[in-house]
């Protein structure tokens, strides 16, 4: 790894263990690689390769942005990805070479975004199609890594072509096709021209979702917004027949396959994946998954296949039984926060909209999922016996379930007006501390079948972001985006001291032994501050841009970590105030971050849904 210089120092790189993590919103974002033995899939701005058999993982790293289509040359060599970028300036294809995991070349051509990709049979050409406000088609040499030539993708009566698709057999022919538009493409090498037919569907007018060709290049098949299935014939540019004409498949066609052996896999937005055939495309074979389908790909020849959804979860299914195995998930939403049980590293907790989902640290795998449907989780906390989670939900309640069975064991209601944002307990399990979205701090007693309102604080002006409790429970600390932190004094229940600065405070810990707490917020400065008396003892900048969500100390106070909207994991000395290490990885702002009981690991959570594991860069 290449060392980041910074002023005067130099930063060592956190090493990067293993992301949960896949954006399934990607069309065809999820591949099979033709060694038959690594996925690839998209997670924000990187592109992962994970062995199917080790889930061993590599990450290309390289966009700037989020990761907008992905495609794998035939024989495997090559792997291309096009990103998304702000308005008028440039979106860039990285081609990558898959053996050596590392960047080839960056195409630059397209603006806005690069809708999608697709190598020709022979690894001679790679086309790429751009977004809505680029609306061109692209033909790059793949050995000259440069731009051919390149064409208006539709014509200009009919919508944008969203999708492209290589002949299987010829390096000179591919299909774009979108809104109104089919066209079938003829690159001409000499003059360095591509010359497009469009295809007539006479009275039918569809938008197409998803696109398909035969192995021997005989028909392509497209799946529709309106759920049919338009079968075409390349070579006389003519629909050949078109179903199901009853049972259309709800919510779109998003996803079509065509198999070696004849017919097609099918899938829906309504995550419903078939095996049919044409004419009739009646199902043979059905399946119900999770969340609307994005992606099919084969393995090999198609006696397996792996299936992505939108909510992210990933799916291997036999052909033979036609039966699914969910193999991999991931939150779907921005995470909102990441806890870990009293001293132990082996499982957390993570939450993010609607879902609390626990994981195991070693395997990546996800033990457990609560969910309540509509609603928003703002923060949770384990219970130090272990015997419930307790979450702050938007509804203005605090609901505590059983980590074992997720079985909801009680809920306060109406416990804040404007939604519970932050929550804490103590180590007595007698307690709950929770800030709500109007300001209040609320001291709960929990007895074996009662919760009861011991006292509400009324101090802070706006929502409290983030509370600690001291270890003996006679003390607590909470942040509030109103620029204060109060430190409270839970046993005569009244403030003892009040710190001000001019942020949003969004973290605050304290330090191991209990005489300095440290903060962070929108100001980007981290701050170490008196308990005793509230006076400021020194400030450090905490990052180059944007605001500081995250932040935890280990157990002995020597070191700290932070995360925020830079996208940066920072490991800082606590008594020098300098940075050791920077892990980089995230490609959303990151939300939370906890370093693990014993100091094995550093977990953090962003809001592109991805949960990065990093390796405690100190001996413990």
């Amino acid at each position: 790894m290449e060392e980041h210089i910074l002023p005067e120092t130099d930063v060592a790189e956190l090493e990067l263990e293993a992301v949960i993590g896949f954006n399934g919103h990607v069309p065809n974002g999820l591949k099979c690689h033709p060694d038959q033995e690594h996925l690839i899939y998209p997670l924000g701005c990187t592109v992962l390769i994970q062995a199917i058999n080790t889930n061993e993982q590599k990450f290309l790293h390289g966009h700037g942005n989020n990761v907008s289509c992905v495609a794998i040359s035939k024989e495997g060599d090559y792997i291309a990805s096009g990103q998304v970028t702000f308005m008028g300036f440039k979106a860039d294809i990285i081609l990558w070479d898959y053996k050596k995991r590392e960047l080839i070349a960056r195409l630059s051509l397209h603006k806005g975004k690069i809708e999608a990709l697709a190598f020709s049979p022979n690894d001679l050409y790679l086309v790429s199609l751009g977004g809505p406000d680029d609306g061109s088609v692209v033909v790059w040499s793949v050995a000259k890594r440069d731009a051919i030539c390149g064409s208006p993708a539709a014509g200009l009566n009919v919508g944008n072509a969203t999708d492209v698709i290589f002949s299987r057999c010829l390096d000179e022919m591919f299909v774009t096709a979108g809104n109104g538009t089919i066209r079938v493409w003829e690159l001409d090498l000499p003059n360095r021209k591509i010359w497009p037919t469009e295809c007539q569907t006479g009275q039918k007018k569809r938008i197409v979702m998803s696109t398909g060709m035969a192995d021997d290049d005989s028909f392509f098949y497209l799946g529709t917004t309106t759920g049919d299935i338009l079968k075409m014939n390349p070579r006389t540019k003519l629909l050949a027949d078109t179903g199901p004409t009853k049972d259309k498949f709800s919510l779109g066609v998003s996803a079509v396959r065509c198999l070696k052996m004849g017919g097609l896999l099918v899938g829906s937005g309504a995550g419903v994946l078939v095996f049919c055939k044409s004419p009739s495309y009646k199902p043979i074979k059905k399946l119900q998954l999770q969340g609307g389908i994005t992606s099919i790909t084969l393995r090999g020849e198609g006696h397996q296949f792996f299936v992505g959804t939108e909510e992210s979860h990933i799916y291997r299914v036999n052909f033979t039984d036609f039966k699914e195995t969910l193999i991999a998930t991931c939150h779907f939403e921005a995470v909102q926060d990441i806890v870990f049980p009293f001293g132990t590293a082996e499982l957390f907790a993570t939450c993010a909209k609607k879902d609390i989902r626990v994981w195991h640290t070693m395997s990546n795998r996800e033990l457990l999922r609560i969910t309540v449907p509509n609603m928003t989780c703002h923060g949770i906390d384990f219970m130090r016996d272990g015997r419930s989670i307790i979450s702050a939900w938007d509804d203005g309640k605090i609901r505590a379930f059983a980590p074992e069975t997720g079985r909801l064991i009680y809920a306060i209601n109406s416990a804040h007006r404007i939604g519970v944002t932050a929550i804490a307990t103590t180590s007595d399990c007698k307690r709950i501390i929770s800030g709500g979205g109007e300001g209040e701090v609320r001291v709960w007693q929990i007895g074996c079948q009662t919760q009861k309102l011991e006292e509400a604080l009324k101090e802070h002006k706006s929502s409290v972001s983030c509370i600690r409790v001291k270890k003996n429970n006679e003390e607590c600390v909470t942040a509030s985006t109103d620029g204060t932190c109060i430190i409270w004094d839970l046993v005569r229940l009244r403030r003892n001291q009040m710190i001000l600065a001019n942020t949003l405070f969004q973290c605050v810990c304290y330090h191991p032994e209990e005489f300095q707490i440290i903060t962070s917020g929108t100001d980007r400065k981290i701050a170490y501050w008196e308990v005793f008396d509230g006076s400021v003892i020194r400030e450090l900048e905490g990052s180059l841009s944007g605001s500081i969500n995250g932040m935890d100390i280990t157990q002995e106070g020597g070191h700290f970590v932070t995360g925020g909207h830079d996208h940066l994991v920072k490991v800082w000395d606590y008594n020098e105030g300098e940075v050791t290490h920077v892990g980089v990885g995230h490609s959303g702002n990151i939300m939370g971050i906890r370093v693990s009981p014993g100091n094995q690991y550093i977990i953090s959570v962003s809001a592109d849904g991805a949960i990065l594991r990093w390796k405690y860069p100190f001996a413990s």
